[in-house]
């Protein structure tokens, strides 16, 4: 039964169109998820924001394309703030399309952090599964996860155990972490390259600190990614007499990762409870060692002094000891860890075995990720 070849719905976030870099992180997990359930033969129907573009085309894929308004993400709202659904929203489109194909599927999986669909949890026939990209950012968020918890307990999974945490669950939590095709990340044996960083550029992310720095090393930083805060970026630029910061915009996976296989070593600084950590595993697979803040998933990722440091969060001063012990990491354990860990393949393994045991309620044990 649990060799069956399974027909998959995939719900795309709401927050904007595969490859536009609104979604986060949550783009490429999605992308990367699809090639592996297809490697494992299964046929998926994505239904995602009109203008979403895959790198790859299956006979075993069907795209569905939905016009409509971007979903405001939950990143930028207070705690206490309620559900938001904007006039002409793409997101209660997605599900009203989902609503309409169901039947045709063993189950849908959504990857949504919202609201609504966690909700149509309770009334549909068809099992949807939610793979939850963020810790509680909203209570009312907080309180719908908790409840499909109570409800559904096999429905639910998450990124890391820490991320979990976050919510109040009826059981262990199941941890899928993440995948990344390796094909499209080369390794790199250059140990003397800049030092980079990479992410959203908003004040969850902390981009601060890695300036802070490439500021007192007197280095210049390498930045990749969507700047969604501009006056958050201008103020952070204006606030050193000389170019520390090098702005390399958001790039898709080929560029981004050639680039970044270039650097002696990635900076991650989020201030908040990072659900996982793509770019320190996109740095890891291309052989970059990295020094993040133990919050949240990275503290999950790095196993500290082989595959890089962590540091206590807010801690600039041990951000810059780490960075000049850099070199006393080899960049083939990065390299390693990353294969064994994260590959699209191991993470399309997870996810099947998390629908499968869903479906046919199978007892569940909380996956490690190494």
């Amino acid at each position: 039964m649990l060799n069956k070849k399974l027909k998959l719905i995939l719900v795309s976030t709401p927050i904007g169109h595969l490859g536009s870099g609104k979604g986060g992180g949550v783009e490429l997990t999605i992308v990367s998820l699809i090639k592996g359930l297809i490697l494992l033969g299964h046929k998926i129907i994505l239904i995602a924001p009109k203008g979403s573009k895959l790198p790859f085309e299956s006979e075993l894929l069907e795209i569905r394309l939905i016009d409509g308004v971007d979903q405001p993400s939950w990143q930028h709202q207070k705690k206490t703030d309620p559900v938001l659904i904007p006039s002409n929203s793409v997101l209660p489109k997605l599900w009203e399309d989902v609503i309409d194909i169901e039947n045709e599927s063993d189950a849908v999986i959504n990857f949504a952090y919202d609201w609504l669909p966690l909700w149509l949890t309770k009334t549909q026939p068809k099992k949807i599964f939610h793979l939850i990209s963020m810790g509680a950012e909203s209570l009312i968020m907080k309180e719908i996860i908790s409840e499909i918890s109570q409800l559904y307990p096999f429905q639910l999974a998450f990124h890391t155990k820490k991320q979990s945490n976050d919510y109040t669950l009826k059981t262990d939590p199941i941890v899928v972490g993440n995948g990344f095709d390796m094909e499209n990340y080369l390794f790199n044996e250059n140990k003397n390259g800049p030092l980079g960083w990479a992410g959203r550029i908003a004040p969850e992310k902390g981009l601060e600190d890695a300036v802070k720095v490439a500021n007192d090393l007197g280095e210049k930083l390498l930045v990749w990614g969507l700047i969604e805060d501009k006056e958050y970026a201008s103020k952070i630029e204006n606030s050193y007499t000389k170019e520390i910061i090098e702005w390399r915009g958001f790039l898709p996976t080929n560029k981004f990762q050639e680039q970044l296989g270039r650097c002696r070593a990635l900076i991650n600084t989020p201030k908040w409870n990072e659900a996982y950590g793509n770019v320190i595993v996109e740095a890891m697979a291309c052989g970059v060692p990295v020094i993040a803040y133990d919050i949240g998933g990275p503290g999950e990722l790095i196993e500290d002094g082989f595959n890089g440091f962590l540091v206590k969060p807010n801690d600039i001063e041990g951000l810059i000891k780490a960075t000049k012990l850099i070199s006393k990491i080899k960049r083939k354990n990065c390299r390693d860890w990353f294969e064994k860990n994260a590959s699209h393949k191991v993470f399309a393994e997870r996810v099947e075995n998390w629908v499968n045991k869903g479906l046919y309620k199978k007892s569940l044990r909380t996956f490690k990720l190494n």
